[in-house]
């Protein structure tokens, strides 16, 4: 039986405050008066059953800058018997061990994907595939890292193929292009890398995404899931009506080559 997809809502941190950047621009920051604490339990109020938390410091500068501050988050969510996924800085195997003791069910390496390999590898063998995700996050198709600030020279589906082989299973892509930018998410390109890994891995979209409808696409596209953020802070969508959408019966698509 396939599993329901899953809504991911998503917490961007920087400084302690909950913001939001348009395509990743950290001089395109919206700042939010409500605390973290309060965005979470709204969430999990609202039937989320996983967060999706980004230290967008720790993106950026290579080391998690917002601990305590994830640690709150990861309890409030445990209390609620959800879990909580974290990206941002996360990238050594150290690093990630330290930010699963502290709460966190699951790590996104991203830059180090790119640049440290190995430390993927050996997170991977240390706390298991179904705790470490690779965040892909391309520009026109390549790659960029250091809180998107730096193209690597890699394709997506480049990053993909060598994360497989280092035995990730689960993927968050994202098109930088559309992400805040409330105009949809690229599905022909989260179609078409879902389905060059079909069988091996999975794929969680994210960027863009902000009707019901989008999400009922991404759901026949056969993916896991879905990360929403900037259409929840515009009052476009809720949490409840995401989850409705996702559970509605479709025909998943969940094979296929590319």
């Amino acid at each position: 039986m396939t599993a329901p997809f899953v809504i991911l809502p998503s917490i961007d941190l920087r400084a302690g405050k909950v913001v939001d950047l348009y395509q990743g621009d950290y001089a395109r920051e919206t700042v939010y008066d409500d605390p973290a604490e309060a965005v979470a339990r709204r969430f999990l109020e609202d039937g989320a059953r996983w967060l999706h938390v980004v230290d967008l410091d720790g993106a950026r500068d290579g080391a998690p800058a917002n601990v305590v501050l994830v640690r709150r988050l990861a309890d409030i969510a445990m209390a609620a018997g959800a879990r909580l996924q974290l990206g941002g800085g996360i990238r050594s195997a150290a690093v990630a061990r330290a930010a699963i003791d502290a709460g966190a069910h699951r790590v996104i390496f991203g830059t180090a994907a790119v640049e440290y390999p190995e430390e993927v590898r050996a997170a991977v063998g240390d706390l298991g595939p179904e705790a470490v995700v690779v965040g892909i996050d391309g520009r026109d198709g390549m790659v960029a890292t250091r809180g998107w600030s730096t193209s690597s020279g890699r394709t997506t589906r480049d990053l993909a193929e060598a994360m497989i082989s280092l035995g990730v299973v689960r993927f968050v892509c994202t098109d930088i292009a559309r992400d805040s930018t409330l105009t949809g998410p690229n599905v022909a390109e989260l179609d078409a890398l879902n389905r060059a890994v079909a069988g091996r891995a999975v794929v969680i979209a994210s960027g863009g995404v902000t009707t019901t409808s989008q999400i009922e696409e991404l759901v026949v596209a056969g993916l896991e899931g879905a990360i929403v953020g900037s259409a929840l802070y515009a009052g476009r969508l809720t949490v409840a009506e995401a989850i409705a959408a996702a559970l509605r019966p479709v025909v998943r698509r969940t094979t296929g080559t590319c």
